[in-house]
């Protein structure tokens, strides 16, 4: 299927939160990882989310160019070409970025896209990322809200983050933010209040109950799903049900089941999926090279075995683990066999 139109990807986001499953939006950063992405949901009957990060696009670009939007998006061209073959539909979002990196990833981005519409082409992104949770939320709202209008203009959803996410992604750091970890609901009723004064736009928002970016155990970090909760009940109560969040959730890796099915029943349609895939993708990885060390090392004057230490082979068992992490994540989420395309 082509990637989501606006159509379609409000179409998605709406029926998950009508019938509490989430998508996994899995970061990627180069052909190799967005292919599993494909691999991974088609197999699970799942639409989903493909995103890059400003560090993953600056790595797509190459390291002698790290042009974070150049390289975001080459991946982007590259998933509406391939997302035609599989019979899924997919959309395209862009991740964390925050206040001083707007003008070299995301308004690019936008730009390019603005330029597609006018020449009749469909939107590169679907939808992007503004982190301004460094920033007051006033601040964060002020920068959120004129970003919100323009994106509004080109059939894009903009998803923002209300609180702070712990730990550290790309460069991007919660540290230091203890007391913000927690969205509390009166945080929420400002955000709906700011962002509703654009009439007619969709977004998303980051609500944070404990989120930590990275790796840790289950109870290493305390989530608090119930937060979520009471954020949509004020929500509801100023706005009725139409006003709920359209909520996503960072931070999730080491998650138990229970928290990860508990925050969707919150109103949670969207989980952003990094670390776990991240390791999924190089753990095999490892194996093939410790498996075949004389193989692809020219040890004592070897020639090595080609067929090892081409980088097809071990980069094919690598897209074929992500895909397999990415189906179990579907499952936690109650995805499988959601797809739009089966009607």
């Amino acid at each position: 299927m082509p990637v989501a139109d606006y159509k379609t990807y409000c179409k998605m986001l709406d029926r998950a939160r009508e019938n509490k499953f989430a998508y996994p939006a899995i970061n990627v950063t180069s052909l190799t990882s967005a292919n599993a992405v494909l691999k991974g949901l088609a197999e699970s009957r799942c639409d989903g989310i493909v995103q890059v990060s400003t560090g993953g696009g600056a790595f797509a670009s190459g390291s002698s160019v790290k042009d974070m939007a150049l390289g975001a998006a080459s991946i982007a061209e590259h998933v509406h070409r391939v997302a035609e073959r599989y019979d899924i539909y997919v959309a395209l979002h862009t991740d964390h970025c925050q206040a001083d990196k707007l003008d070299t990833f995301v308004i690019p981005l936008i730009e390019e896209t603005e330029k597609r519409r006018a020449a009749g082409m469909p939107n590169l992104f679907n939808s992007h990322m503004f982190d301004g949770s460094a920033l007051p939320l006033k601040e964060n709202l002020d920068l959120a809200v004129p970003l919100l209008e323009r994106c509004h203009r080109s059939e894009i959803i903009l998803e923002i983050e209300v609180g702070v996410v712990g730990g550290e992604e790309d460069g991007v750091s919660g540290e230091g933010a203890a007391e913000k970890l927690y969205t509390t609901p009166e945080d929420m009723l400002e955000a709906a209040r700011r962002m509703n004064e654009v009439e007619g736009a969709r977004y998303l928002v980051a609500a944070t109950f404990g989120n930590v970016h990275g790796v840790y155990k289950p109870g290493h970090v305390q989530l608090t799903p119930s937060i979520l909760k009471y954020g949509q009940e004020a929500l509801a109560k100023e706005y009725g049900q139409e006003g709920l969040f359209y909520l996503v959730f960072h931070g999730g890796s080491g998650s138990s089941l229970a928290e990860i099915r508990e925050a969707v029943d919150y109103g949670v349609v969207k989980m952003n999926i990094d670390t776990d895939t991240q390791y999924a993708f190089t753990r095999p990885v490892v194996d093939h090279m410790l498996r075949n060390y004389d193989a692809v090392i020219k040890v004592d004057g070897e020639v090595g075995d080609k067929k090892k230490y081409d980088p097809r082979v071990y980069l094919a068992i690598a897209e074929a683990a992500m895909a397999e992490r990415i189906k179990r994540a579907v499952e936690d989420l109650r995805g499988t066999g959601t797809t739009l395309a089966d009607g």
